[in-house]
């Protein structure tokens, strides 16, 4: 959500800083719903303090047996009570205009972004590892890992297009880099936490998927939402409170499964891991204050670079520019892995910065040292560290063998029983 004072105080600003997404103009919109807005409430607010004086002053003429003033009084205090409920509801209109108006409209870009509509527009920050230089033609993770336990007709026939069954050595190579990540990030910080997968309107609407991105989730029937992300669980467990500035910053890491419809995504990526509607990843939360939330907006891009290294696993830092950033984000970096496979870098990883906009969103506050009464609006930044399928995507097609074997990472073997390779 938008402060809506400096849309007020300069919306030609504001609407400078949509351009850089690629976004018409909406600061004039934005400014005369307001100016509606705070005059309707003044007119209510005059119209109250009147309905109190002039109830006061018909006891004055009744008293004095001024009973042409008092009549002429109670009549206007009979207008006020019929007008003041239709400037009420007006008001409530047209604040429920405002406020859907201002919820649709994404966060603004950093000024370090750069402009671009899309992924064309995205600078390489920095490159790390160099491809393997294969003695055979490798393959994509499709064509060689079924023998190895991935098996997608199964999956299909329980639940249909994008879901997989994993089996055997497969399954327990997901399931030991997902403890591998979790295990490195609680080393560097970050709090565990095991949060529910299935959360209210008002959460999606913190983080802001909801309400524009309905159609990207699954919902139950009973109105709940299965969680398209962790972000959204640990992000909202600072919701509605006014934290102490000592206290922060807040870290949060879990490990989950996170369901997406896939909605925007139809014909993209239909073979293999990239792109399930069901898939574990291990996400990084952070509450923070302003001046803190650039430098730990690093910290965090670096923790998740770690697992990729690690993991010796090629692949570049991004710079996204405004237009492919998420709706949320001021600022974001896309970590992209090398799949020999496809010969080409792959996102694995989204770490973003989305300064004070979630935070009004959900009314999540902090209280300066100090201080008694005034409270800022914290700073929330999340991130994948990393997404398992798609790491496992990345094991299986760097670490694959002539014979269809695949090599286990080093860092991943005690977590494999010792078990080195995985063999049809």
């Amino acid at each position: 959500m938008h402060d809506i004072r400096l849309i007020r105080d300069d919306p030609a600003a504001f609407d400078a800083a949509l351009a850089k997404r690629g976004l018409p103009p909406q600061g004039a919109g934005i400014v005369d719903l307001d100016a509606a807005r705070r005059a309707l409430a003044t007119e209510l607010q005059v119209a109250q303090a009147r309905r109190n004086e002039a109830s006061k002053a018909i006891g004055t003429a009744k008293a004095k047996r001024d009973e042409e003033t008092a009549a002429a009084l109670m009549a206007e205090v009979a207008a006020l009570k019929t007008r003041m409920p239709e400037l009420e509801l007006e008001e409530a209109q047209v604040t429920t205009g405002l406020n859907a108006a201002l919820s649709g409209i994404p966060n603004l870009p950093a000024d370090d972004v750069p402009e671009g509509v899309d992924e064309d527009g995205n600078v390489e920050v920095a490159r790390w590892g160099t491809p393997r230089d294969f003695d055979f033609v490798p393959r994509e993770h499709p064509d060689f890992a079924g023998p190895l336990g991935l098996d997608f007709e199964g999956g299909a026939a329980l639940s249909g297009a994008r879901f997989a069954v994993l089996r055997g050595g497969v399954a327990r190579l997901n399931r030991a880099l997902g403890q591998y990540m979790l295990d490195q990030q609680v080393e560097r910080g970050f709090a565990e936490v095991a949060p529910p997968l299935l959360v209210r309107d008002d959460a999606l609407f913190g983080t802001g998927q909801l309400p524009k991105f309905a159609e990207d989730l699954f919902r139950t029937t009973d109105g709940r939402w299965l969680i398209p992300t962790a972000e959204v669980s640990l992000t909202n467990l600072v919701r509605e409170r006014i934290l102490d500035e000592a206290a922060l910053p807040l870290r949060f890491t879990a490990l989950t499964p996170c369901f997406r419809s896939e909605a925007g995504a139809a014909g993209r990526d239909t073979r293999g891991l990239i792109r399930q509607h069901q898939f574990d990843k291990v996400e990084l939360v952070a509450i923070t204050t302003p001046d803190q939330s650039a430098t730990l907006h690093e910290e965090m891009t670096a923790a998740a670079e770690a697992i990729l290294q690690a993991l010796d696993l090629p692949y570049r830092k991004m710079l996204l520019c405004a237009g492919d950033m998420g709706f949320s984000a001021r600022k974001t970096y896309d970590l992209e892995v090398w799949l020999p496979g496809q010969q080409r870098y792959r996102e694995i990883s989204s770490i973003s910065n989305c300064g004070d906009f979630q935070a009004r969103r959900m009314d999540a506050r902090f209280r300066r040292v100090g201080e008694k009464k005034g409270t800022e609006f914290v700073h929330t930044l999340n991130g994948s560290g990393l997404a398992v399928g798609r790491t496992l995507v990345a094991v299986l097609e760097n670490y694959q063998e002539a014979d269809g074997s695949v090599r286990i990472p080093d860092v991943l073997r005690p977590y494999m029983g010792g078990i080195e390779r995985l063999v049809p």
